[in-house]
């Protein structure tokens, strides 16, 4: 497609800061005005308008060159506008369920107006550095905006105060800041190599200039920056951080976790494997992602086979999801590029509404182990069927996108002379969803784990699906309903619908999921431009 004309500079700054500072603004807001009615859809509307300017960047950056502001700090290329569209949509969803969540969660008497304010700012704070960090134009700015969400997110998942919850957050920063710490000294070896080279840590310098950074500092920096990357994206050998925060994490901060911020630490390593592919040769990176693709995968397919709590058994999808990503890393291409790209869209929307959905599934059971929840389909038919066609995208079932990304995976493996890795990573996809399958099976249709008599129990009071019961244990001095957390009989006699809200959210979620999967010609012009980028060839 001919560029058309450049829209006016001043529109174009306003654009791509917009994703930045709106999250920021909104933050401040609820700093001042705190939780409550006026204020409660105010992170949902914060999140439709930085949407809005990601579709916005997309459409200049597919028809002109690409757009810096903030005196080239701030740049985005089609792959940034394509992970922005990523954050951006996943962020929605997640925000459009949580007032029903907080709301849930005060009723209940597990939070307070200044826990929902204190979320409410933090996620807001989170978005800001994740947005940054796709937008960055160099490495070490990344860097900065992903260490960022360390310290934010260790708040999210430690937010309900419990001792699970806290010692999953100490667990997160522990893992995660080591991975960082090994990315920074990443950094500064791929500093020392481009400073020697005649550039900077900007994408642009680094790509133009790769051929001339030493091999044997960038080998070495590619090596930290891939795993310390890593750590944060969840795969093998750090992972073992990612099941705990996923399980002790509210759903909304669980669904954010595993849509964005994997997603955005993985994009961190597909910017590092171009510079590497450059400056290295393609065997080097690819043997590395390859090696890391296949632990990681082994590892999702050895614990989900045994797993017992549905909220850890998502968990560890997103580890398989994340090795499926660095094996398409690995073997390169735009085709396998693309799919790449596909796949991390695909992901971020069916692992939101399943970890929404779990959530709810919690409150209505009382219990997040897969062998207490029986004839879900019967008690909760609504919230059975999200749960039941998430898990169907999620396994890569058409229509839903991920069928398309994955296929084309195989394809592109295949065609990449990978047929044994190929093989090897696709055996174990088919054991990981056989295995879901089985246990959700369980879940919707298996008969009730104990009968409860009728009128008995008094925890049935919290409406089914507003997130109240989003946890192992109450809040620090809170009350609990009786049963609510044992799978007692509170949790039987609870009310069996979603709120209308979160509902529509994950149906529409849903819905676009299975569209992207079926045809979208303006989103495969940008997938194949950020390809394009991947393989630095744009």
């Amino acid at each position: 497609m001919p560029p058309t004309s450049a829209p006016p500079a001043g529109l174009t700054s306003l654009v791509l800061l917009v994703p930045i500072l709106l999250p920021l603004v909104t933050a401040a807001i609820y700093l001042v005005a705190g939780w409550g009615r006026r204020t409660v859809w105010l992170s949902a509307t914060s999140t439709v308008v930085v949407l809005v300017a990601a579709i916005t960047v997309a459409i200049q950056v597919s028809d002109n060159d690409p757009q810096s502001t903030a005196g080239g700090l701030l740049r985005a290329d089609a792959l940034s506008a394509f992970m922005l569209l990523v954050v951006a949509v996943v962020a929605v969803v997640a925000c459009s369920a949580t007032p029903a969540h907080l709301r849930g969660e005060i009723s209940a008497g597990r939070a307070r107006p200044r826990t929902a304010t204190r979320h409410s700012v933090l996620v807001q704070v989170f978005l800001a550095a994740m947005t940054l960090a796709v937008l960055s134009s160099s490495l070490g700015l990344l860097w900065v905006a992903i260490e960022a969400t360390t310290i934010v997110t260790a708040f999210l998942v430690g937010q309900r105060r419990t001792r699970a919850a806290v010692e999953a957050a100490w667990k997160y920063v522990v893992i995660c800041s080591t991975g960082i710490a090994m990315a920074l000294l990443g950094t500064f070896l791929l500093n020392y190599a481009a400073d020697r080279a005649g550039t900077g840590l900007d994408w642009t310098g680094l790509t133009a200039h790769a051929t001339g950074l030493d091999p044997g500092v960038t080998r070495i920096a590619v090596v930290l920056l891939i795993l310390g990357f890593g750590t944060k994206a969840g795969l093998a050998p750090l992972h073992s951080w990612l099941p705990d925060a996923h399980s002790q994490a509210p759903a909304p901060v669980s669904a954010l976790m595993s849509g964005v911020l994997l997603a955005v630490a993985f994009y961190a390593i597909l910017r590092i494997k171009v510079v590497a592919d450059l400056a290295l040769g393609a065997g080097f990176a690819r043997t590395l992602l390859a090696v890391i693709a296949l632990a990681s995968l082994l590892v999702a397919a050895t614990v989900l086979i045994a797993q017992r709590d549905y909220k850890r058994m998502l968990a560890y999808s997103s580890i398989e999801h994340m090795g499926l990503l660095a094996f398409g890393a690995a073997v390169g291409g735009p085709l396998a590029m693309a799919a790449v790209l596909l796949h991390m869209l695909g992901h971020g929307l069916a692992k939101s509404t399943l970890f929404l959905s779990a959530g709810h599934i919690l409150q209505t059971t009382g219990t997040s182990q897969i062998g207490s929840v029986r004839a879900l389909a019967t008690r909760a038919p609504v919230l059975a069927g999200c749960f039941a066609a998430g898990v169907l995208a999620l396994i890569g079932f058409p229509p839903f996108s991920m069928f398309a990304s994955e296929f084309t995976l195989a394809r592109a493996g295949a065609g990449a002379g990978l047929g044994w890795l190929t093989a090897a990573v696709f055996l174990l996809v088919l054991v990981i969803a056989a295995t879901l399958v089985g246990h959700t099976t369980r879940m919707l249709l298996g008969p009730p784990a104990t009968p409860t008599p009728a009128g008995s129990g008094s925890a049935g009071s919290t409406p089914v699906g507003t997130g109240a019961a989003d946890s192992h244990a109450p809040v620090r001095g809170a009350p609990a309903p009786a049963g609510a957390l044992r799978g007692g009989p509170g949790a039987a006699t609870a009310p069996r619908t979603l709120p209308a809200s979160t509902a529509v959210t994950l149906v529409v979620a849903l819905a676009v999921c299975a569209a992207v999967g079926v045809s979208t010609p303006p989103l495969a012009h940008l997938l194949y431009l950020a390809a394009d980028v991947l393989t630095g060839t744009r």
